[in-house]
């Protein structure tokens, strides 16, 4: 479909939302996204999803609605879809602001979070409540998306114990949000490393299964990653191939986690290509 087509489509859509509130819209908007299973229609068509958000944004810049579904979607294309590293970290970059700024407007207390001592970081999230899930999820998310496209600034990857904190808040306050997947973010902070230089793998293997049987199985992603982050980290080949046989085998249409669960079957079928080579 030709860029304006494209265009003018969201233009039709927006017209026909407009007299529905901003937070519905906000709310609904990553899902035509999230719900999709073909990986190259949802990466054409993303950047204009991106710059309509852009549009309602500057006329409704304290949304946090609208502020949440920036930082997902430039999050999720700059990971997914965008090759050039410089351009990719770029569009993180308004990702992570979109996420401070969704923060600051949902709660005074998560403003400035960036800059603020550890332990007074630390503080203002245990004084926070359930209904701040989302926020904290989101920005948790994008936080971590944001320093593993900038992990050769030593400064960026020196915030990973906030976004540790961040996942670790919210899964005390509602661990089966979104499927249990802020314990899959835990599982993958904590193999970052081998046990020998500070990791701690079987946190790890701990978080991974929570986030699986928390989604009952429907969260591919954790599973892929477990293989790839925990079983070829302590070299567990045969746990490795259980799980991405898996995955392989499992249906990977779920609601708000389909486009996840299609790129986790990509993943797990290079992984699952490539074991011999590796355990050998």
């Amino acid at each position: 479909m030709p860029a304006f087509v494209r265009l003018l489509t969201v233009s039709i859509c927006l017209l026909a939302l407009a007299g529905c509130a901003v937070t519905r819209v906000g709310d609904n908007l990553p899902y035509g996204v999230l719900n999709h299973d073909d990986l190259t229609l949802v990466g054409d068509g993303l950047p204009t999803y991106l710059l309509m958000v852009d549009g309602l944004i500057e006329n409704w810049p304290e949304s946090e609605s609208l502020l949440s579904s920036g930082a997902s979607l430039y999050s999720a294309y700059a990971g997914l879809f965008v090759s050039d590293a410089e351009r990719a970290r770029k569009l993180s970059g308004r990702a992570l602001d979109y996420a401070f700024r969704a923060a600051c407007a949902a709660d005074g207390q998560l403003c400035d979070l960036r800059s603020m001592p550890i332990d007074e970081f630390e503080s203002r999230l245990q004084k926070l409540g359930g209904k701040r899930v989302p926020v904290l999820f989101t920005l948790g998310t994008t936080w971590a998306g944001y320093i593993q496209l900038n992990s050769a600034d030593w400064g960026a990857v020196g915030e990973l114990g906030r976004v540790d904190a961040i996942m670790q808040r919210v899964v005390e306050l509602d661990e089966s949000y979104q499927k249990g997947q802020a314990h899959m973010y835990l599982g993958v902070l904590n193999s970052i490393l081998p046990e020998s230089l500070g990791g701690q793998p079987e946190k790890a293997k701990f978080h991974f299964e929570q986030a699986i049987k928390l989604s009952k199985g429907k969260n591919l992603m954790a599973q892929t990653l477990y293989a790839e982050r925990y079983a070829r980290l302590v070299f567990d080949q045969q746990l490795h191939d259980r799980l991405l046989d898996e995955v392989l085998a499992a249906d990977p249409e779920v609601h708000g986690l389909t486009l996840q669960n299609t790129v986790a079957q990509r993943d797990a079928r290079r992984l699952r290509d490539d074991s011999a080579d590796y355990f050998e």
